[in-house]
């Protein structure tokens, strides 16, 4: 057993902590070892954490906006205190880098204070009337019951982004994290009771079987709300399974991120934050760069300092000092990128820098880049979620405006550029939902988070975040 008071084995439900007859392991992906044990809930843990949710909402809906804002203020001051052990599980469960689990810890916690404020704010309309007698209200009130299905790469920030805006409308809320890093969320859920959440209104469902478990989520009728955030494969399933219930839903869903660096972008400033963004939590990231298009006229100076920058980078166990990319999530990702690095080689792509063995362990993958990368290559053609860059080159703003945008995703993309009106033309021609303009670090509690095209749909984070969890009524009053 792991020496942390916040490590817990079982799924919290209703308030208590909930045991079963089947267990399976959690594995630190950075040597293979064993953390500890779970229980497994299954799908009587998910039908019981809704009906739990269900009964629990009338109560948490009817308090004042002030009322749950001072609870998650103190659930926010409870991870922020809690900082270092969450950092500590995170990196032992998922494998990023120390501060890396420190600042997603930080930028979870952000979430509840924003939503904690943002909650007070829902306003309602009054509409001229068209009719002297009558009189037109508009109000906003909570969907109802919240289920989540949350990744492993960003398993407390995922979870936190979605249950704040939930709970600070009004709704209860139900989570499946992902069964590789399941201790962030019930370390989550032991600090909500501390912090006074009430029972029934923040559950986490530990389960492995992923479809039956959806299926419940999706098709349950006291669910209102459905919200993911994965692959576009399994969004489009969960999709087709909520529609059974016209569930109100939001996705974030996979992305093809580019990063277009022209002849007159700063190329220390492009590089740097093209690495940032790249080799971040080992390119594990939805809003990753993951394919790098570089001016013709300026590639014979970008990537070779590019690939001296990457060079620098040390790969090793999350928890070691130094470590600037950890372990990807399983061997099964080391080979799905192998497989898609040694197909590109062989349609023509140069490998400029990678392919050394690493000793550390079989979840390690070498930072890699390849340049002479064309549009039908796997390696652009599909998203990596892995330490490696694509280096494609262009020569005018239309052909990679039209390159950029030839994916099926539309989440994220990065614009390295001096030239103003250049950027405001071409941020406002890439259908992404976020651009970062000389800038990687997009993602905000007060800004909008969400794709469009098959990258999904709603946003998470900032005024319009609250969007997704409240229903707009209309009242008429006639006769007055």
């Amino acid at each position: 057993m792991l020496a942390n008071s916040l490590i817990k084995q079982c799924s919290y439900i209703n308030g208590q902590w909930v045991e079963s007859e089947v267990v399976f392991p959690v594995v630190n992906p950075a040597n293979g070892a064993k953390l500890v044990d779970v229980y497994d809930s299954g799908l009587e843990g998910a039908e019981q954490a809704i009906e739990a949710a269900a009964e629990a909402f009338p109560y948490w809906s009817e308090k004042t906006a002030q009322q749950r804002a001072d609870i998650l203020l103190k659930w926010h001051q409870a991870i922020l205190e809690n900082q270092t052990e969450l950092a500590r599980i995170l990196t032992l469960e998922q494998g990023k880098p120390l501060a890396e689990a420190q600042g997603e810890i930080g930028y979870s916690a952000s979430f509840l204070q924003w939503f904690a404020e943002e909650g007070k704010r829902i306003y309602g309309d009054i509409i001229p009337q068209t009719n002297s007698s009558q009189r037109m209200l508009v109000i906003k009130q909570p969907v109802g019951v919240v289920a989540a299905i949350t990744p492993w790469n960003f398993p407390s920030a995922m979870i936190v982004r979605k249950a704040a805006a939930a709970l600070a409308a009004g709704c209860t809320f139900v989570v499946r994290p992902d069964p590789q890093t399941p201790l962030s969320a019930l370390a989550l859920a032991e600090l909500a009771e501390q912090a006074g959440v009430p029972q029934g209104v923040f559950n986490v469902v530990i389960a492995h079987d992923a479809q039956k478990v959806g299926e419940v989520l999706t098709k349950h009728p006291k669910v209102a709300k459905f919200t993911f955030t994965g692959s576009t494969r399994v969004g489009k399933i969960l999709m087709s399974q909520c529609s059974e219930g016209v569930k109100k839903m939001s996705m974030e869903l996979g992305g093809n991120a580019p990063f277009i660096v022209f002849d007159d972008a700063d190329i220390e400033l492009a590089i740097n934050g093209a690495i940032t963004s790249k080799y971040r939590n080992a390119g594990q990231t939805c809003i990753c760069t993951n394919r790098i298009f570089v001016h013709q006229d300026i590639a014979s100076i970008f990537i070779p300092k590019y690939v001296d920058a990457i060079k620098t980078l040390i790969v090793g166990d999350g928890l070691q000092p130094n470590v600037n990319i950890g372990p990807l999530i399983s061997k099964q990702a080391v080979n799905q990128i192998s497989a898609k690095v040694n197909k590109s080689l062989e349609m023509g792509a140069t490998l400029a820098l990678g392919s050394d063995e690493l000793s550390l362990g079989e979840n390690y993958y070498q930072p890699t880049v390849l340049t002479n990368v064309t549009q039908d290559m796997p390696i652009a053609s599909d998203e990596i979620f892995g330490p490696v860059s694509a280096i494609l080159t262009f020569e005018n703003e239309q052909d990679v405006i039209k390159n950029a945008n030839n994916t099926e995703a539309g989440l994220a993309a990065y614009i390295y550029s001096e030239n103003i009106s250049r950027v405001m033309r071409t941020a406002e021609q890439l259908e992404y939902g976020m651009i970062g303009i000389n800038d990687i670090q997009i993602s905000n509690a007060v800004a909008p988070f969400g794709g469009v095209k098959q990258s999904g749909f709603g946003r998470e984070g900032s005024k319009y975040g609250l969007d997704d969890y409240l229903n707009i009524k209309y009242i008429c009053l006639g006769n007055i």
